[in-house]
């Protein structure tokens, strides 16, 4: 399987990958559990805790998950990512060395990207698919759907992420350039794993 085939893999295995903040580690295994369950199965835990390496390795456990690290920033941070069972990488932004070090470590990499010159930065350094973040501050939608005139022709695809909400989701995946959506609010507001596991069951998807 190729690189481009792995990143697919892991952006069609589901609609939605949630971006998880969490603080209490011994919640890590029934959220994911949670998700699981109601048909979300690739995860995204931030570094933006104390405990996200921790909860990487917990969720990590939970049978038909695929759990990955947000919010890295350089390769120190990716390494740990990995070493604690992180499958896939998530950064806020895209620097070269990040693309270089994802690419040297085999793991699937989605950069964060704005504009026309972040995606074209990405693809100098042999990528094709990006997070579209923040995604409502950006121009939502619609701008989404200029930049994908402009590259959709290249094979580009997107995992848009930040604001979008149950509302909305799926306008976003109905765009032919977007492969799942990025969102927090199935676990926002410290949600408890059953509350977690009533907001996913509501989704429908299994």
């Amino acid at each position: 399987m190729s690189y481009i085939e792995r990143l697919d893999a892991v952006m069609d295995r589901s609609p939605i990958m949630p971006v998880l903040v969490v603080e209490d580690v011994a919640k890590a295994r029934p959220i994911a559990e949670a998700l699981v369950a109601g048909g979300i199965s690739t995860l995204e835990v931030t570094l933006r805790t104390p405990a996200a390496l921790d909860v990487i390795s917990e969720m990590s456990k939970v049978e038909g998950a695929l759990v990955g690290a947000g919010t890295v920033l350089n390769t120190e941070q990716m390494d740990k990512a990995m070493k604690a069972g992180a499958k896939f990488i998530v950064s806020p932004g895209i620097t070269p060395a990040l693309a270089k070090g994802a690419l040297e470590r085999d793991v699937p990499f989605l950069p964060g990207t704005a504009n026309a010159s972040d995606i074209m930065m990405g693809l100098d350094l042999g990528l094709r698919r990006f997070k579209f973040f923040p995604a409502m501050t950006n121009g939502g939608i619609p701008a989404l759907k200029g930049l994908s005139a402009v590259f959709g022709n290249l094979g580009v695809r997107f995992c848009p992420t930040g604001g979008i909400t149950e509302a909305t989701y799926k306008d976003w995946l109905a765009l032919p350039t977007v492969g799942c959506v990025g969102g927090s609010w199935l676990t926002a507001g410290d949600a408890s794993p059953e509350e977690v596991a009533k907001r996913t069951k509501a989704l429908g998807l299994r």
